[in-house]
């Protein structure tokens, strides 16, 4: 098991809030987004998304382009070229 697909099954299932961060991995694969936009579209609160995002920005998953209200969260390159990876573990625990 690669380093990159250990930590998506630590984010996304040894961690409390690691459906709400593969929500975001999967909005943000299909298109960037700021917090206030992925708030709305996932239906979370604000707070809740600044903090997966924090999360999700310390493990090299994400990181934001801007300041303020105006900072858009895209998927790493390293990412993007492990996103087969994070589908086979969102198909295993039957992510909708």
């Amino acid at each position: 098991m690669k380093h990159m697909e250990k930590l998506l099954w630590w984010l996304i299932t040894g961690k409390k809030g690691g459906i709400n961060r593969a929500k975001i991995i999967k909005k943000l694969n299909e298109k960037p987004c700021n917090a206030n936009q992925l708030a709305g579209e996932l239906n979370l609160d604000y707070k809740t998304i600044k903090h997966h995002l924090k999360i999700l920005v310390e493990n090299n998953i994400v990181y934001n382009l801007g300041d303020g209200y105006g900072k858009l969260y895209f998927l790493t390159d390293h990412m993007e070229n492990n996103y087969h990876e994070f589908e086979e573990i969102i198909s295993k625990i039957k992510l909708k």
